[in-house]
């Protein structure tokens, strides 16, 4: 019964967008009404500087991380520590509390990531910050990092469950950048600090 919980309260706290909040903290507009209206650190960086960017960061991170140290806490099998990420994942995605319209994504996969096992997180983490400084795009650098995520979930952990995981996350945040892979494909998409 536990592990059940702890995938509920994953979903649930995923659903807690922190743009929102840290916007209504510091008195900046919605996020989800300016720039790309996306409620992420992206976004909270054009709409209310590296503060209010840092902190979304931080706390759309956490929502991915701190249900995984848990379920790994209470020694849960790599299905239902799958189960856990993913719903963390989906809570911030599409968030009960926030009329289920939410970021999208690569904070909280990186969160889970880091949850799961910390050289996963780390070894993402260093694929987007070198595509970010090559390519000074930041859904650049999510979509390739991200890419190849389920090889590095397989190369550090190759529980099948685990990898199905992080595909479907892949997958799901690849569709939540449509926008961004049109933008890419035709030279329009804005720049790290643009």
């Amino acid at each position: 019964m536990l592990p059940y919980l702890v995938i509920v309260g994953a979903y649930l706290l995923g659903s807690i967008s922190s743009a929102v909040l840290v916007a209504r903290a510091m008195g900046l507009p919605d996020p989800r009404t300016q720039g790309s209206g996306n409620p992420g650190a992206t976004n909270m960086l054009r709409v209310g500087g590296k503060k209010a960017a840092a902190i979304t960061l931080l706390g759309d991170a956490l929502k991915g991380l701190l249900p995984m140290l848990l379920a790994h806490a209470l020694g849960m099998a790599p299905g239902m520590l799958a189960l856990t990420g993913l719903a963390a994942f989906l809570g911030h995605l599409y968030p009960l509390f926030f009329g289920f319209r939410g970021g999208k994504g690569v904070a909280t996969a990186l969160g889970v990531q880091f949850g799961l096992h910390w050289l996963i997180g780390l070894s993402v983490a260093l694929l987007w910050l070198l595509v970010a400084k090559v390519g000074r795009i930041s859904s650049l650098a999510a979509l390739v990092s991200m890419a190849l995520a389920p090889l590095v979930v397989w190369m550090v952990w190759p529980a099948k469950e685990l990898v199905a995981m992080q595909t479907v996350i892949t997958l799901l945040l690849f569709w939540r950048h449509r926008s961004n892979i049109r933008n890419l494909l035709e030279g329009k998409e804005k720049k790290i600090g643009s």
